[in-house]
């Protein structure tokens, strides 16, 4: 019998490991993701998360800006970090991408932990 990959079972498993090793909070996928359109959504992320948002806002914000190729959705009350999200996969700025509001791109992540 195989296992599938990406069961929920264990991405929730590494994401207790995780937390257990002392992160308060993890994003983890269930399944395959695309390296460079990750990369994207990871950079608008922090980005949101650099301009004052929780980490389940910054995450829902970094979803919303590759929906709609607006990184205005990033900016935060407390002075914004600098925005220059590129798509990785194309070498363009984020309002120039053709393709990461496919749910491919920004749908699989899920945050995990008590510290959101």
């Amino acid at each position: 019998m195989s296992e599938e990959l990406g069961s929920a079972e264990k991405t929730l498993g590494l994401g207790y490991l995780m937390q257990q090793a002392g992160a308060s909070a993890a994003i983890a996928s269930l399944w395959q993701v695309s390296d460079g359109g990750t990369q994207v959504l990871m950079d608008a992320f922090y980005a949101a998360l650099n301009n004052g948002y929780s980490k389940a806002e910054a995450l829902q914000r970094a979803q919303i800006a590759l929906i709609t190729s607006d990184e205005t959705v990033l900016e935060g009350d407390r002075g914004n970090a600098t925005i220059n999200i590129i798509d990785t996969r194309t070498g363009q700025p984020l309002e120039r991408s053709t393709d990461l509001a496919h749910p491919y791109y920004w749908a699989p992540f899920i945050l995990i932990g008590n510290g959101l």
